[in-house]
């Protein structure tokens, strides 16, 4: 009885574990582009045949959007939208059964910011991610620049 106990938890360790791993694994820069001005650089590292969808889908009944929230922080402003670079596709897409945009390999969100003084900025990105047969939940992932 004790090994069957035994292979059931660890049947289910397995299982939690391969649960957290997710095929997208972020990274951030902050580059300087003048005095008190920066872009934010997120880039997704997307493993093959898995995909994120854009900020500006046409519709919120398919798939979650990405989408990037700053905390507040009265020493920076964004300015302008956030910008998506890297290998795109658009059009309609059989598992949602609508037009949407989503991202591959290792695309880029940019995002300018202005400062008035040395801050940290912080926040979450929340993000979806697809193969071309099944969805994993919706994950939130904390970010934290520290521009001076």
């Amino acid at each position: 009885m004790k090994k069957i106990a035994f292979f059931a938890f660890a049947m289910l360790a397995s299982l939690a574990a391969t649960a957290q791993q997710s095929p997208v694994k972020w990274s951030y820069e902050a580059k300087k582009v003048a005095d008190g001005q920066y872009d934010l650089v997120f880039t997704a590292n997307i493993s093959d045949g898995w995909y994120v969808y854009s900020q500006y889908l046409e519709s919120d009944e398919g798939p979650i959007r990405t989408t990037f929230t700053f905390d507040e922080n009265a020493a920076a402003k964004l300015e302008g939208k956030n910008l998506e670079d890297g290998h795109k596709y658009e059009g309609y897409d059989d598992l949602f059964g609508m037009n949407i945009i989503k991202f591959s390999g290792k695309p880029t969100f940019t995002q300018r910011v202005k400062i008035t003084a040395p801050t940290r900025l912080t926040g979450r990105v929340e993000f979806m991610t697809c193969d071309n047969e099944r969805c994993l939940p919706p994950i939130d992932v904390p970010f934290r620049f520290d521009l001076n």
